[in-house]
């Protein structure tokens, strides 16, 4: 049941950081869409950095990467980055319902209208 909880709290967490970030908040539950969507949209970085994820030992340090780079986009330093990694069922709703504001331009999705038949 705590688990539960625990995977609740992030899951709501994640969607109001997503959404606050400009970036639908359904997108926050597909998996591994999430994680790629977090990389390329939130935090800015090349579609790549999801294949390190999949790295043993890597993808380690490649969580704290990324967790540093989701506080910096929102204004906070390397010790809430920290508990992003470790406490993330804390520190993901904190980061999710607090002040902090999206300090990064998110990129708008074009869509050329001649790709499409209208």
């Amino acid at each position: 049941m705590v688990v539960f909880i625990m995977a609740i709290l992030v899951i709501v967490g994640w969607w109001k950081i997503f959404t606050k970030a400009g970036v639908a908040g359904w997108k926050s539950i597909i998996p591994i869409y999430n994680i790629y969507v977090l990389i390329t949209k939130i935090i800015g970085k090349p579609w790549w950095w999801l294949l390190l994820l999949c790295i043993p030992i890597l993808n380690l340090a490649m969580t704290v990467l990324i967790n540093v780079e989701l506080a910096k986009a929102f204004g906070k330093g390397i010790l809430f980055a920290l508990g992003l990694t470790f406490l993330g069922f804390i520190f993901y709703p904190i980061l999710g319902f607090g002040d902090s504001t999206y300090k990064r331009a998110i990129e708008p999705e074009v869509v050329d209208a001649k790709d499409y038949d209208l």
